[in-house]
């Protein structure tokens, strides 16, 4: 019976090369498309729209908890809002900052997944993110902007593959098979980078601490999306093939 085959911890570091930061030339096209929609509605918002208008797109496009409580009535923004959220930013260091996230993890991810697959992981991941915020806020009203969350969902996939990735066809992707997850919870630099993530999702929503951003970092949302990724990544990457040696009998 044939059983598939890990390297182990210290060998993935020997056939797999460090991930390196991926120049914006070569960013995948959905990538490209993310990020170009975040940068238009981000300079709509300050150079184009008036006030009235930068409250009506903020009340019909970002997430806002309450209205989903079922004290204000219905609006067809109900569908929308979940999804248009992730597109809006609230200063330029927070969409500065998401946008070099996204492209650091969210490539690789691209180049595994494809352009579908990567656009629909970045939906769920993001709906994710707003179920727990919403859950745990149900009668919130300030309104939840930002991409993180989706992007909180391409580092959970990224710790799936062990931070593996492949340049053999010109492009970093995210290599080799989806890791159990009790594989992944034995490598140290992967739980390293967990724990450090996690620190800081805490410490800057609990505690406020986000410089050069202006107001409280939604923790809720950033756990939410990177649970999505972690534990639904496999629901998405399934054109992956496993190398023959990979596939063999013991011997």
């Amino acid at each position: 019976m044939s059983e598939p085959q890990y390297p182990s911890e210290p060998e993935t570091a020997e056939i797999m090369p460090p991930p390196a930061r991926e120049p914006v030339f070569n960013l995948p096209p959905i990538v490209l498309a993310v990020i170009g929609i975040c940068a238009i509605v981000y300079l709509l918002q300050q150079y184009v729209l008036n006030d009235a208008q930068q409250m009506t797109l903020l009340y019909d496009g970002a997430f806002i908890p309450v209205l989903y409580t079922g004290q204000y009535g219905f609006d067809w923004f109900l569908f929308t809002r979940p999804f248009t959220y992730a597109f809006m930013h609230g200063g330029f260091a927070h969409i500065a900052i998401n946008m070099v996230w996204l492209a650091a993890f969210g490539s690789p991810l691209a180049n595994r997944l494809g352009a579908l697959r990567f656009a629909l992981f970045f939906a769920v991941t993001g709906l994710a993110s707003v179920a727990l915020f919403w859950a745990m806020h149900p009668y919130g009203e300030a309104p939840l902007v930002g991409a993180s969350g989706a992007i909180s969902g391409m580092m959970g996939a990224a710790a799936r593959f062990g931070f593996r990735t492949d340049r053999s066809a010109g492009k970093a992707g995210f290599a080799g098979p989806v890791l159990p997850v009790a594989i992944v919870l034995r490598s140290r630099g992967v739980v390293i980078f967990l724990a450090m993530w996690m620190i800081i999702n805490l410490a800057t929503g609990l505690l406020g601490f986000a410089p050069g951003i202006d107001g409280q970092i939604a923790w809720e949302a950033h756990i939410g999306g990177f649970l999505a990724g972690f534990f639904g990544l496999r629901r998405f990457d399934r054109g992956w093939q496993a190398p023959d040696w990979e596939t063999s009998d013991r011997t």
